[in-house]
């Protein structure tokens, strides 16, 4: 009995522990899929292979293993290049396969031809074409140790038409799953590293996703009570240290200089914890190059002339940590040097929690949004203006419980997401925040959700505009135009897909909006007015503090 090269694939596929496929079916890889059909995979049919690609991505996130999506050949491949291009400047481990003209006509111009393996190479870690049947269970394996290794991040395989329905021997099988361990730290640089340590005075610690990706939250609350030193996260590493813990400062990241990075400015020493360049430019954090580095991660630091390295240690991060603390004597329980940094982050939440103004304030929204979640539900934060204030002020204790994209920044990721987080973690609420810019861009997936029957929320942060772009180009211009538009009846637009649909017409409606559509089964959508006035007030604020605060 033999079986086909797409049988051997979803075989392999299984053997990895895929449970899920994001995806849409093409005329070209309809053997796949119907081996999928007989599988313990479940396929789940999307409505554009963007969200699919978006699905993966935070399922690879959320579960540290990689989310895999899938699409046809031609267009249906070039649509998953955005989530994929944004796993790769996350560093989140996804697999995207596709498929391909057969080998018959691979080598010319052709109907529906393009070069995937091409197309992908920049924005994957590994893009491969399978044009040989008995390869599939080491192509496997090795896309899947690839996109995990070192700085995980997406791989794409495809595999053209006549391939995936050749019929080879039953002899073929998945191969071993194995995992690759880093090494201890090396001791010489531990020693390096605490030589360091002793000569400051004002040690700050800063911890980036590569942290989050460790799952290490425990071994950094040790180190930095130990050291006595403040932490600030990356929006990306928001949770990994707990907002309500006294030694953390909050986040960096803000297109200006924010509260948070004068405690950056007062620093002579940054002790970085899986910080990667991409998460938020050097020049923001360092700007004289003048403070010295502590550069702890799995991977060498990459180069830039405000990011010069005095110290590296390298290895699994959290070994690198716990070692370090071990070798740490015991500091005074104090704080190295105080700051009124997170008296004022506290002033602004505060003026949030008291405003009753509509459309409502940023701030407003950020504190509602916080009393409708528990510590360990999930809100995916889309990019646009809101990011900027989720980021700054939404309290966060534990790692990819608010999810940011930081890399490339990606519009439109949050609604599929929310849709794979609520996959990855069904027993907790998730939420996923818009701004009406970028809700439109994957809304086709709220019938995809409905038909899964999966449930989560959709708050729409409605200002008729590109928000974030137009708060650029008063900052720098004093003015803006083309950023205006108009919106949909957001809840006919729900109900049209059968979801729930929610209008704010006061502040005070927003809460037990929240609240109860959190509690409901099915997809709920909730459009809120929002008062972005606030965005031109608070860079003004920001541009009048100075660095003794």
């Amino acid at each position: 009995m033999t079986q086909t090269t797409a049988q051997l694939l979803v075989q392999c596929l299984e053997n990895e522990g895929v449970k899920f496929i994001f995806g849409i079916p093409g005329e070209e890889n309809i053997y796949f899929i119907d081996a999928c059909h007989s599988s313990s995979i479940r396929y789940i049919l999307v409505r554009h292979e963007q969200g699919a690609s978006f699905m993966a991505e935070i399922y690879g996130r959320l579960t540290g293993s990689p989310g895999v999506c899938s699409a046809t050949l031609g267009p249906g491949a070039i649509n998953l290049a955005l989530g994929v291009a944004d796993a790769y400047a996350d560093g989140i481990p996804v697999i995207a396969l596709a498929a391909q003209v057969g080998l018959n006509r691979i080598f010319k111009e052709t109907h529906q031809f393009i070069d995937l393996q091409a197309l992908f190479c920049p924005i994957t870690k590994w893009s491969e074409t399978i044009v040989n049947p008995l390869a599939t269970p080491e192509m496997i394996r090795k896309a899947f140790k690839i996109a995990c290794k070192e700085r995980p991040g997406p791989v794409f395989l495809a595999m053209p038409e006549d391939v995936e329905k050749f019929e080879i021997t039953p002899s073929l099988h998945p191969l071993k799953v194995n995992q690759v361990f880093q090494g201890d730290a090396n001791q010489k640089q531990i020693e390096r590293a605490l030589d360091l340590i002793h000569q400051s005075t004002k040690p700050i610690i800063l911890v980036g996703y590569g942290a989050s990706r460790h799952h290490m939250q425990n071994e950094l609350i040790q180190f930095a009570e130990k050291l006595q030193a403040p932490v600030v996260t990356t929006f990306q590493a928001k949770g990994i240290f707990p907002d309500d813990h006294p030694l953390m400062l909050g986040t960096i990241g803000f297109m200006v200089h924010d509260i948070t990075n004068f405690s950056m400015d007062q620093a002579d020493l940054i002790i970085t914890i899986g910080y990667e360049l991409e998460e938020y430019a050097p020049i923001r954090i360092n700007p004289s190059s003048k403070i010295p580095v502590l550069h702890i991660h799995s991977l060498a630091a990459e180069v830039d002339e405000n990011y010069i390295v005095s110290v590296g240690i390298l290895g699994d991060i959290r070994l690198c940590v716990a070692t370090l603390t071990a070798q740490l004597p015991q500091l005074p329980k104090e704080r190295i040097f105080p700051s009124k940094i997170t008296e004022l982050i506290q002033q602004e939440l505060a003026f949030g929690k008291s405003s009753q103004d509509f459309p409502l304030k940023p701030q407003k929204m950020v504190v509602d949004i916080r009393e409708a979640l528990g510590r360990e539900d999930i809100v995916l934060v889309d990019t646009g203006a809101l990011k900027m204030w989720m980021a700054r002020l939404y309290p966060t204790y534990f790692p990819n419980t608010c999810i940011i994209s930081n890399g490339l920044a990606t519009m439109g990721f949050a609604l599929p997401g929310a849709l794979a987080a609520k996959l990855a973690c069904p027993d907790r609420k998730v939420l996923a925040v818009m701004g009406d810019g970028s809700f439109l861009m994957n809304a086709q997936e709220i019938e995809t959700a409905i038909r899964e029957n999966i449930s989560f929320v959709i708050l729409v942060w409605v200002d008729q505009c590109y928000g974030l772009i137009r708060w650029k180009m008063n900052l720098e211009l004093n003015h803006y135009s083309h950023v205006d538009f108009t919106n949909p009846d957001f809840v006919k637009f729900a109900e049209s897909f059968g979801a729930k649909g929610y209008l704010i017409q006061q502040a005070d409606e927003l809460l037990p909006t929240l609240k109860n559509a959190l509690e409901s089964e099915g997809v709920s959508i909730i459009a809120c007015p929002v008062d972005y006035s606030e965005n031109d007030k608070l860079t003004d604020r920001l541009g009048n503090l100075n660095a003794v605060i």
